[in-house]
């Protein structure tokens, strides 16, 4: 696949199409991580954490648990 960049503002920009951003599992608020090694520029998702699915998730099983304390302490 061929690219090429834009101007974007006083940069460049690189723009990646929906099918591409499909296949390697991000949207626009994927977090990338960049490594330059030489004149290669390598793009992938960066591990910043748990996940969105994880901390809801989390969440419930707090409600459940705690969920009667919680509205206690917030009156």
């Amino acid at each position: 696949m061929i690219k090429t960049l834009r101007k974007h503002g006083n940069s460049q920009a690189l723009p990646v199409d929906k099918a591409t951003m499909e296949s390697m599992g991000i949207d626009v608020d994927t977090p990338l991580q960049v490594t330059i090694s030489g004149n290669t520029m390598v793009v992938a998702p960066a591990n910043v954490g748990i996940g969105p699915e994880a901390v809801t998730k989390s969440l419930k099983k707090m409600r459940r648990r705690y969920g009667n304390a919680l509205k206690r302490l917030a009156k």
